[in-house]
C-alpha cells in the first residue's frame, strides 16, 4: 500500500527533506531515500511498504535478542523489504536488501496493522517486534501498529540498527517499549566502510531511547579483524557503562554470508575475551549468542545466583519476582511481566 510518509518536510521546486533516519535524504522529484523504499511523488513523500509484509513469525523474544523483556514470551514478528544499512555480512539481505528503488523488490502479502494485532493475540504472544529488516524504513506501518497493540495491552519492541531520529523516537516513544540496537562496531570508519553510515548516530538513539524510558539492550556482532580489537571493545564498553551499565550486553559470533567472506567465523575465545572485557568495564549483563552453552543465562549482579538459565531460545528457572531476584532481593533490570 502507497501512503503519505511521516516526518518529512516540502522544499522548494518539489523536493522534500526526510528527517526518519538520520541520513536526512534530500529527495528530488519522482527520486528515492536511501532506504530505496520512500519516494518523493511530486513533491509528497510516500512510503511503498506500508502494510506489505514480507515476513511474520512467531518467536522466542529471546531470539531478537531480548533476555530482559519478558523472557520466556512469545513475540510476534514482522519485516517489510528494505533497510537503510548496507552491511555486506547481513543474515537477512534476500529481504533486507530488496527495495522498491529498482522496481525489482520482493513484494509482501497486504496486512492491516489491525491483522497483526490479531494474529499476535491468535497466537498467545505478549508483544509485538519490528525486526528482520531495519523497522525504521517500515516506521508508519510500525507506529500505527504498535499503538493497536499498546491499546490492546501487547508490548511493542524494535529490533534497530539505531540510525533513527529524536524525533522519530519521540514520536513513538509512547508505544515503543523495548528496542535491541545492533552496536556494530566502535569507529567510524568501520560504520563508513561496511554500512554506508555513521557511529555517533548510533550512540545518540541509544542515549535518546534510555532517556525516553526505552529499555535497550545491545548487539555486537564480533568480526575477527574488523571490530574485535580490545581497544575497540574497551571503548565500545566503557560508552555502554556510561549510559547504563545495566544496559544487556550480546556478544554474537559472526558466520560468513551475503557479500562478506573475508573473515572466518568468529572464535571462541574472542567472543571469551570480549565478555572480559565487558565484565571489567562494570556491564552487569553479558550474553554470548550463536553458541550454545556459552554466557546464556542471567545472572543476579549480586549473589551470582542463575535466576533465569537459557539454552538456546528455551529459557527455564525463573528466579525473578517483582524484578527481584528471588534469592537475595537484589533489584533485576529489565521489564518482566506485560
Amino acid at each position: 500500500m502507497i501512503k503519505e510518509a511521516k516526518l518529512y518536510k516540502k522544499e522548494k521546486d518539489d523536493y522534500v527533506a526526510c528527517f526518519l533516519c538520520s541520513h536526512r535524504c534530500r529527495i528530488a522529484p519522482d527520486k528515492f531515500g536511501i532506504c530505496g523504499v520512500r519516494q518523493n511523488q511530486g513533491g509528497v513523500l510516500k512510503t511503498l511498504v506500508f502494510g506489505e509484509v514480507i515476513a511474520a513469525h512467531v518467536d522466542p523474544i529471546e531470539k531478537k535478542p531480548l533476555y530482559h523483556f519478558l523472557p520466556g514470551s512469545l513475540a510476534f514478528s514482522v519485516a517489510t523489504v528494505g533497510c537503510n544499512f548496507r552491511c555486506p555480512f547481513c543474515q537477512n539481505w534476500q529481504i533486507s536488501q530488496s527495495s522498491k528503488k529498482n522496481g525489482v523488490g520482493i513484494s509482501g502479502e497486504s496486512f492491516l496493522p489491525s491483522d497483526i494485532v490479531k494474529a499476535a493475540q491468535r497466537q498467545g504472544c505478549q508483544s509485538i517486534s519490528y525486526t528482520y529488516t531495519e523497522p525504521t524504513i517500515f516506521y508508519e506501518f510500525a507506529f500505527d501498529t504498535a499503538r493497536i497493540a499498546k491499546d490492546a495491552g501487547l508490548g511493542n519492541s524494535f529490533v534497530t540498527n539505531g540510525y533513527m531520529t529524536s524525533e522519530a523516537l519521540t514520536e513513538i516513544q509512547p508505544y515503543l517499549d523495548a528496542a535491541n540496537v545492533d552496536l556494530k562496531a566502535f569507529n567510524e570508519s568501520f560504520y563508513q566502510k561496511m554500512c554506508g553510515a555513521h557511529l555517533h548516530p548510533v550512540l545518540d538513539s541509544i542515549r535518546t531511547m534510555k532517556e525516553l524510558g526505552i529499555w535497550v539492550e545491545i548487539t555486537t556482532l564480533i568480526i575477527p579483524g574488523q571490530n574485535d580489537d580490545p581497544g575497540e571493545l574497551k571503548e565500545l564498553v566503557e560508552f555502554i557503562s556510561g549510559v547504563d551499565r545495566d544496559i544487556p550486553w550480546h556478544i554474537s559470533r559472526y558466520h560468513p554470508d551475503y557479500k562478506y567472506s573475508d573473515s572466518p567465523a568468529t572464535p571462541i575465545e574472542t567472543l571469551r575475551n570480549a565478555y572480559r572485557i565487558g565484565k571489567e568495564g562494570g556491564l552487569q549483563y553479558i550474553y554470548i549468542g550463536n553458541v550454545i552453552g556459552e554466557s546464556e543465562a542471567t545472572i543476579c549482579p549480586k549473589c551470582g545466583k542463575v535466576l533465569i538459565q537459557r539454552s538456546g531460545y528455551h529459557t527455564s528457572k525463573g528466579k525473578i519476582k517483582n524484578s527481584r531476584c528471588e534469592y537475595c532481593g537484589a533489584l533485576i533490570s529489565g521489564v518482566f511481566s506485560a
